[in-house]
This record gives C-alpha cells, sequence and structure tokens, in this order.
C-alpha cells in the first residue's frame, strides 16, 4: 500500500515512464485481492486472487475490459480513463506474491476483523489514485461558418460541427484542413457596426461598437482562471487564433478557437463561456506541489502519532521516519530547484526504496518498543483523512468549486487541523490511561 500512494501520488508525476507504469501495476495487485475478497461473506482468499488475475487480464487485453474499468474508476476516483495494454500483463507474477502474504498473515495473532480495519482505509485511497484520466490534446485552430453549420478547425485535421448555434457539438476525427490563415476579425452580419477579434497574442476577445474604429475587452479570462490555466499549460497559456460570428435576425452567437484551451462560446444572450473540447477531458492543473505537501503531512501523521505510544527507541524511530518523510520532499525540490533537476531519477529510485523501507524498519521498531496499540490505530486510521482534508480542497479549487487559490488553502488548513486536533485528543486520552512505563 505505501509503495502505491507514494508511486501513484508522487513519482508517477515527477518520473513517468516504464519503471512506474509497471511498479504501480505490481503494488495494485498486492493491495487488489484483499480488498475484494471483502466482498465476499466467507473467507475465499484464492476465488479473490484468481478473480483479480483475470480481471486484470481482460482489462489489459481487450477494449470492452478497458472501457468498463474506465467507467468503474470515474465511479470511485472522478472522470478515469485506463486504457489497454498487454505488456502490463508482466505484473501477473504479483498475484503469487500476494497468495504468499496471505498464508503468512494467517499465522499472526491479531484479529482479522481489526487488521480490515486499520488497513482497508489505506488501501482503498491507494487504489483509488490508479485511475488517471487523460488530456486533450488537441488544439482549435480555426472557426468558419458554412451555411448554418459553424465548424471549429483542429490542428489534426479533425472538427467539431454544431448546426444549432453552438448548443451541441459534433466531433468528427476527418475533416477539411483548416483554413491557412483564420479569420482574427469579423463583423456581426445585417449590423456592421458590431463587430469581434481576438486579442493580438493573448486568451481574449475584444469587442467594438463603431465598425472597428474602437475596441475594448469583451472577454478575458478572470485573474484565478489565468492562475489555473498556468497551473493546466505550465506557464505556456494558449492563445485566441480565430473567430466566426454567426449571426440571424434574433441576434447573433461569436465562436472562437483558443487553441489548446479549445472552444469559447459568446451565446445569444450575451454571455461567454468556455466549452473546452465537447466531449473529452480537458487537461487537469498540476497540482504536484499541493499532492506532495498532503502526502508528506499524511506520512508524518502516520509515523508520528503510531511513535507517541512508544515506551523504547524513540530516537531509532524518529530518525528512521523523518529520512522517510524527507525523501518525499527531496523528489518535490528537484522540481523546485533546477540544480536538482538532474538527479531526478536517482531521487526517485530513492524514494521508492526509502520509504518502504522506513515503513518496514518502523514496525519493527513499534514492536520492539512496545508500542501501545491506540496510537498506532489512530496513525493509519487517519493519515488518509489527512490527505484527503489536505489535498481536496486544490481540486476543488481546480474544478472552480472555489474562486480563489487562498479559499483553498483555508479550507485545507483548517480540515487539516481538525483531523490533528483529534488525534491530539485521541493519544493525550491513551496516554492518560496507560500505566506508567517501568
Amino acid at each position: 500500500m505505501i509503495v502505491l500512494l507514494v508511486n501513484d501520488h508522487l513519482l508517477k508525476q515527477a518520473w513517468p515512464g516504464f519503471v512506474t507504469g509497471k511498479l504501480s501495476d505490481v503494488a495494485g495487485l498486492l493491495v487488489a485481492p484483499p480488498l475484494l475478497a471483502l466482498l465476499f461473506l466467507r473467507r475465499a482468499d484464492l476465488a479473490a486472487t484468481l478473480a483479480t488475475g483475470v480481471l486484470f487480464a481482460l482489462v489489459k487485453t481487450t477494449e470492452t475490459g478497458a472501457e468498463a474499468a474506465s467507467h468503474v474508476w470515474t465511479l470511485v476516483a472522478g472522470p478515469s480513463r485506463v486504457l489497454a495494454d498487454p505488456t502490463d500483463l508482466l505484473a501477473l507474477p504479483a498475484l503469487a506474491l500476494a497468495w504468499w502474504v496471505r498464508r503468512r498473515s494467517l499465522a499472526a495473532p491479531s484479529s482479522p476483523r481489526l487488521r480490515v480495519l486499520l488497513t482497508a482505509p489505506l488501501a482503498l485511497l491507494a487504489v483509488a489514485a490508479s485511475g488517471a484520466s487523460p488530456q486533450a490534446t488537441s488544439e482549435a485552430v480555426s472557426v468558419e461558418v458554412r451555411g448554418g453549420r459553424i465548424i471549429v478547425h483542429t490542428d489534426d485535421s479533425a472538427a467539431w460541427t454544431s448546426e444549432n448555434r453552438g448548443d451541441t457539438w459534433v466531433y468528427e476525427s476527418t475533416y477539411d484542413r483548416p483554413p491557412k490563415r483564420p479569420t482574427t476579425a469579423m463583423c456581426v452580419p445585417y449590423k456592421a457596426t458590431r463587430c469581434y477579434r481576438v486579442t493580438p497574442g493573448r486568451l481574449g476577445v475584444e469587442q467594438s461598437d463603431d465598425g472597428g474604429d474602437t475596441w475594448r475587452p469583451s472577454w478575458s479570462p478572470s485573474r484565478d482562471d489565468r492562475d489555473r490555466l498556468a497551473r493546466q499549460y505550465d506557464d505556456d497559456l494558449p492563445r485566441s487564433g480565430g473567430l466566426a460570428v454567426q449571426g440571424w435576425r434574433g441576434g447573433h452567437v461569436v465562436v472562437v478557437a483558443n487553441g489548446s484551451e479549445g472552444i469559447l462560446l459568446r451565446d445569444e444572450t450575451g454571455s461567454w463561456r468556455r466549452l473546452g473540447h465537447p466531449g473529452e477531458p480537458e487537461r487537469a492543473p498540476d497540482l504536484y506541489f499541493e499532492g506532495v505537501t498532503a502526502a508528506f503531512l499524511a506520512g508524518c501523521v502516520l509515523f508520528g502519532a503510531a511513535g507517541a505510544g512508544l515506551r523504547r527507541y524513540h530516537r531509532a524511530y524518529l530518525a528512521v521516519t523523518t529520512t522517510a518523510c524527507l525523501s518525499l520532499l527531496g523528489v518535490a525540490f528537484s522540481r523546485i530547484v533546477p540544480a536538482l533537476g538532474d538527479y531526478m531519477e536517482l531521487l526517485a529510485v530513492l524514494a521508492v526504496g526509502t520509504v518502504p523501507a522506513a515503513f518496514i524498519v518502523g514496525t519493527v521498531l513499534l514492536i520492539a518498543g512496545r508500542a501501545r496499540p491506540a496510537p498506532i490505530a489512530v496513525g493509519i486510521l487517519s493519515a488518509p483523512f489527512v490527505y484527503l482534508a489536505a489535498y481536496l480542497p486544490f481540486e476543488g479549487w481546480a474544478d472552480g468549486t472555489f474562486g480563489s487559490y487562498w479559499a483553498a488553502v483555508a479550507v485545507a488548513a483548517l480540515l487539516t487541523a481538525l483531523v490533528l486536533a483529534v488525534d491530539l485528543l485521541l493519544i493525550r486520552k491513551d496516554a492518560a490511561r496507560a500505566p506508567a512505563d517501568v
């Protein structure tokens, strides 16, 4: 679970490629069988393991299976897309390891219900992280009106078309090549004094009410929208390319090709709407640093709360767990400090090895140090809530729920503080009830 959390929430974004992709498959196959076994009324470890293998093979080798998995992940983790990739079958031997771990765990003295209670939140959070949503890549480059049809051309010879003034759109994968020079300014038919043009070199539209003699802004992204766009496109903001005006006696609509941002529409009421890429998932803002921060806080809470009940080996435990948490920040700083960028792969490998190793060594120290069980349970149960409290408000900012980034910061800080306050209260109560150490 720890490997899956670190890999999917951190390393896949920092170091995408074959290693992190296959590592996610291996870790997922280790976590999935026990989660699937929870759905059975009786213990069915073998059935769950075999079912996991069959479902994984169907998803990775058939388009129908991949599409079905996409719908399931969308329900679990939001808009997601799972792709068929037969090379992922290389991870199937991990099921044998999952079976071996399960057989070994049967000899453990702890209660199966207690193990489920403590590990299920982390497992669900880890598995839910694996569904990645694809991002739209085509760019809208020009717009034209042919009779009653509006056509938005893309840079890959495709087009979105609408025959109802932009209310609905149809994507056509092959279409006429776009005009060599997109129209950047146009006046309203039957009303030549009203004209529109794209803002030169920027994302925006200007309007003239005197036939083009003077111009004023008609639409431009707000400051918060610009912040989101900067996260979406790595500070390389898209630019408005071309536009077209469709008029009739009752009014007019304006359609703008906003490059990688997709389509912008001014409807007959005069309201501007960003349509993006109709029918396609939009590029998500980069929340890498927020994710790293949330993972760091969750790790600190997990290790810190568990260590609060230690009776011995406090310094060794602190050194091991601090190293694990700082390794996460090392990957984050490699994207902030240019000089560390050359060591990204090394830092990623160290994070993959350090965090699981620290988890194992920390567990050994907790056992050897006769740690009280209540603080351990508090750490395991609260770590997912800390992560969600620190991260979800920024997801809300990314999709427009919070208009201001600093509002999301305030909400994240408040929610995280509430979770930590509850943790502190529970740990203090346990410490008060515990007998004095001898």
